[in-house]
């Protein structure tokens, strides 16, 4: 098991097929804030870990690919942040707020077995997935539930 120290930020570049619509998504949406930027890509401060934004001319198709967990169809790629529980609700009462739309609405994944999570995911506008979660117990983040692999 790795030890309980701080946690370095993430680093992770995704393609957006229109920079201003992304921009404007991230920031109005989730409440991130700008970093630095060039007119073909623009940081953003993601819960504490640096996403860049990085403008490409077209959208390469990726296969609608899904995995099953907990009876729902999960989207992958994907990629997002786990929060606390008063964070969660906070963001997910905001994207409401807002009126972006939940891919997956927010929902208890794993109830009353280890690894019990809020969660939902929402899309960019350039069609990138994220999930938000909240652990029940944040220390059950990586515990295994023997029930799934039976």
């Amino acid at each position: 098991m790795c030890p309980s120290v701080s946690i370095p930020p993430f680093h992770l570049a995704i393609p957006v097929d229109n920079l201003v619509a992304a921009a404007r998504f991230y920031e109005s949406v989730l409440g991130c804030t700008r970093g630095r930027e060039s007119a073909d890509w623009i940081d953003l401060n993601f819960f504490g870990h640096q996403v860049v934004l990085h403008r490409v001319d077209s959208r390469r198709e990726v296969d609608a690919a899904i995995n099953r967990v907990d009876s729902e169809n999960i989207p992958v790629p994907h990629f997002g942040v786990v929060l606390d529980t008063a964070a969660f609700d906070v963001l997910a009462e905001r994207v409401r707020s807002v009126g972006a739309a939940f891919t997956i609405e927010p929902t208890t994944r794993f109830e009353g077995r280890a690894g019990e999570q809020r969660t939902f995911f929402l899309r960019d506008p350039s069609g990138n997935c994220l999930e938000f979660k909240a652990f029940a117990r944040a220390d059950m983040l990586f515990e295994k539930d023997t029930a799934i692999y039976q």
